[in-house]
């Protein structure tokens, strides 16, 4: 009879049939996958050790935990290194809006009277009362001053994952558990792969995807990430030793809002100069930049990150999940809403079936901090769908999306601007053909077909602009323009919908069957 073997995916222990694949233990445990993207096996190794160990992960009755050491020698992480084990079982002895404090237990420190300045999720020890019988280990949550009885050096590492567990906590909770956490350099051979066919071995470690908490402060960085990750996954474009980083949005200018040190895990964005729009993950620590906003850090699966190659896929969840009303009916966004507990308010057509074409709030973080957001809904007739050939135009739908903001929401937008004959041209409010090229690509060869949609390439003045004709022509593109200055990057699957609008209308439009292809 076969025996079993127990392997550890996104930190679970689970058991396993000798001979079970990689894709038997994604199953079997029900964890997060996508088709596609790249998984982390990392091997048993007996080389295994503890020393120079910088991370700790802290169990606890309402969840876990990782803590980060800081680099420079202290008496405080001297203490933590030789006595971590002692702290096992302390309790939860009091909550603030500031901080957390487990203990008391006893110590040798030095406390100092006076106040301390700290940052967010900051560990120290602290004697209370000035009485090192008394310490506990405070765990900050904001920045702020107190005088804790805290030794010289204040702070001794930080908290570099699991954060939101600490605003679970509560006076019943202790300390259950607390492990060194033993990286994937440190513990030897490792695997990125696609190919879920892989045989598992005893004692091997499975990683899937990484979870991001997206920090308060970046409510439009976020917005900004969502879209690099519109997939689910994060594309490796580019591995250093201190980043790895996602092009998706390069040329995209986000907003900065966020001056913080780019610690281990942290997700970050390029908001000025060259590379601006790419988004990146810190594998090293670096300091604060002011070309560089921070929106968010990885909780769970840097692992995965640390094995990173460019050109595979990463699969990434969020916390918060975004919040895209866009395209939905009301009905169905009163659904999503519900769990958050956010209060819908409608503008425009405000029947049931109406289609959401904007949000008030724009963004997720806002719409959960004000508990409310107000949605604008079209009829159906006010919106078309359109059907675009990445395969046959990349270039000129790398222009589009981001011209009619297809790059951000499900739901872009062509003002129409002209009207004769069979032709309508559309010019979009954001002028991408600054900063995005339109060369030559998918021009029509003997005719234009009825609903196609054109776009003016660089051979022309009028490069940008956008067109669709509601008849066939053997002579001239959709905007008007000679073939050769004719970009055709797709059709609009509903044409009779156009005869709804009036020049000087906006047009909705929703992008069905992405990625396919079309003959000429």
């Amino acid at each position: 009879m076969d025996g079993q073997i127990t392997v550890e995916i996104n930190g679970i222990e689970i058991k396993l049939p000798e001979r079970s694949t990689l894709g038997d233990a994604i199953r079997v445990s029900g964890s997060p996958y996508q088709e596609g993207v790249s998984v982390g096996i990392l091997k048993r190794s007996e080389m295994e050790q503890e020393e120079n160990v910088v991370e700790y992960r802290i169990v606890t009755t309402s969840g876990e935990f990782i803590i980060d050491l800081f680099e420079k020698h202290s008496p405080s992480k001297e203490q933590w290194i030789n006595r971590f084990r002692e702290y096992i079982d302390i309790p939860l002895r009091w909550i603030s809006r500031d901080a957390v404090a487990f203990g008391p237990f006893v110590s040798e420190m030095a406390p100092k009277r006076e106040k301390g300045a700290y940052k967010e999720y900051e560990l120290l020890f602290a004697a209370g009362g000035g009485d090192p019988q008394n310490t506990h280990l405070i765990i900050t949550k904001a920045r702020h001053s107190a005088e804790y009885g805290a030794p010289l050096e204040g702070a001794f590492g930080k908290v570099v994952s699991g954060k939101s567990v600490l605003d679970n906590l509560e006076k019943k909770d202790r300390i259950l558990e607390i492990k060194p956490v033993i990286s994937w350099k440190q513990t030897g051979e490792h695997l990125l792969t696609t190919d879920l066919t892989i045989p598992l071995e005893d004692g091997e470690k499975v990683f899937t995807f990484l979870n991001v908490m997206l920090s308060a402060e970046s409510p439009h960085g976020a917005e900004h990430f969502f879209a690099v990750i519109r997939s689910g996954t994060f594309k490796v474009d580019m591995v250093s030793s201190s980043f790895i980083s996602d092009h998706a949005l390069l040329g995209e200018l986000p907003v900065y809002e966020n001056y913080e040190p780019r610690t281990r895990g942290t997700v970050f964005l390029r908001t000025v100069g060259y590379g601006a729009g790419k988004a990146f993950i810190s594998t090293d620590d670096r300091t604060s930049s002011i070309l560089h906003s921070v929106i968010g850090h990885v909780e769970q699966g840097m692992e995965l990150v640390g094995m990173a190659e460019i050109g595979h896929r990463l699969l990434v969840h969020t916390t918060p999940p975004q919040i895209m009303l866009h395209g939905k009916s009301f009905l169905e966004a009163e659904e999503e809403l519900a769990p958050y507990g956010v209060k819908l308010i409608r503008e425009g057509d405000i029947a049931d079936e109406a289609l959401i074409v904007s949000q008030e709030p724009d963004t997720t973080i806002e719409i959960l901090r004000e508990g409310s957001v107000k949605a604008t809904g079209v009829d159906d007739s006010k919106i078309v769908s359109i059907e675009l050939y990445d395969n046959d135009a990349p270039m000129t739908l790398d222009f589009f999306r981001h011209a009619i903001g297809l790059q951000f929401r499900p739901v872009g937008i062509m003002p129409l601007i002209m009207m004769y004959e069979n032709t309508y041209i559309f010019k979009a409010e954001k002028p991408a053909e600054r900063y995005k090229e339109i060369l030559p690509e998918n021009t029509p060869k003997k005719m234009v077909v009825s609903g196609e949609i054109g776009v003016t390439n660089q051979a022309a003045k009028r490069m940008g602009m956008i067109g669709v004709k509601t008849k066939d022509d053997d002579l001239f593109g959709p905007t008007g323009e000679k073939f050769i200055s004719t970009n055709i990057i797709g059709r609009i699957l509903d044409i009779q919908k156009l005869q709804n609008f009036k020049e000087g209308d906006k047009v909705y439009v929703i992008e069905r069957n992405r990625g396919d292809t079309h003959e000429q």
